[in-house]
């Protein structure tokens, strides 16, 4: 059994639901409107984070609507945030397919993007929970206050390994600690057991983000983006952070700067590509991941006691750390 099959077995059911709720939330008679949600829909992805909420919710109770309507609610509120992220970053591309900017315009975009929102509002309404509305807020603050961070950190010359993190804890780690923390109290876990739970969220969000920033230095069509893309778009990521901090070296300093000034050219950027390859910039990346992960199985060792749901966790965190897209 692959890692997909084994983390899918003890959710297959409620996993259907998800979906069959996730689409109905996503569909709308109007012809420009349902055109665009279709288009949205139509990019669903591996459902990674629902999964997440729904192992979680198992691993310490029973699946309720409660859970149901904030994994719907919360995949909403992340959709809403990659059609917005998509006209802020002027990408043409998502998952692969034309992004929605792309195949409309960026007004149709924003609008499409405020209309998902809104929907997601609703369904995380509909669990009752005000424990479980306010985190969801809280992660749409934070979601937002990460890509502000990230524009600011564009334009700061230094090449910060720490700043990186925040990043990505605001960006990326924050939507799968909610996952868990959300997915925890759903089941009944303890204030212990919750705690324990954001801390592995995070930690598997980090994994997810450095998974994908490593990607960036290799081609592959399976990817949706280009090598260098990210430095193309004025960020440094935590390999290239790592080889520049490590070796010193100005000319590839120069460079950087170039890349947050936004004015590097694609072979500059290559050379930036080579030059973190050849200087343990990926190889470092990769042992922070495995960091990470190690935490992450302690979490699921202590605090999770069926056989299929712990394997089912530890495929999870696998899957993510050895994701080819």
């Amino acid at each position: 059994m692959d890692n997909l099959s084994t983390i899918r077995t003890p959710i297959y059911t409620e996993l259907q639901d998800f979906i069959a709720l996730f689409d109905k939330s996503l569909t709308h008679e109007d012809g420009l409107l349902g055109q665009a949600l279709e288009h949205v829909r139509a990019k669903g992805g591996k459902r990674m984070r629902p999964i997440l909420i729904l192992l979680m919710t198992k691993s310490f109770g029973t699946v309720t609507p409660v859970a149901q309507y904030a994994a719907v609610g919360l995949e909403l509120l992340h959709t809403a945030s990659l059609v917005h992220d998509d006209v802020v970053d002027e990408s043409g591309e998502r998952r692969g397919q034309a992004s929605v900017n792309a195949s409309y315009n960026n007004k149709v975009a924003v609008l499409v993007g405020d209309y998902i929102l809104s929907t997601a509002l609703l369904s995380i309404a509909r669990t009752n929970d005000c424990d479980i509305v306010c985190d969801l807020a809280e992660l749409g603050r934070t979601l937002s206050n990460g890509e502000i961070l990230q524009l600011t950190n564009i334009v700061n010359t230094n090449f910060s390994e720490e700043v990186y993190f925040e990043v990505i804890r605001q960006k990326t780690a924050a939507l799968f600690e909610s996952c868990a923390v959300i997915g925890a109290k759903a089941g009944g876990a303890d204030k212990q057991a919750v705690e324990a739970a954001r801390a592995f969220g995070r930690n598997v969000g980090i994994i997810f983000q450095i998974r994908d920033d490593i990607f960036d230095y290799y081609q592959s069509a399976d990817l949706g983006k280009p090598t260098g893309n990210d430095m193309a778009e004025g960020k440094l990521t935590l390999p290239v952070l790592y080889a520049l901090n490590t070796t010193g070296d100005t000319q590839m300093a120069a460079l950087a700067r170039k890349v947050k000034a936004r004015n590097v050219s694609a072979e500059e950027i290559a050379q930036l590509v080579e030059f973190t390859k050849n200087n343990g910039g990926i190889a470092y990346a990769e042992r922070k991941m495995a960091e990470c992960q190690a935490l992450a199985i302690d979490f699921i060792d202590q605090y999770v006691a069926d056989t299929q749901l712990k394997n089912a966790l530890k495929a999870y965190v696998d899957f993510i750390i050895d994701r080819k897209n």
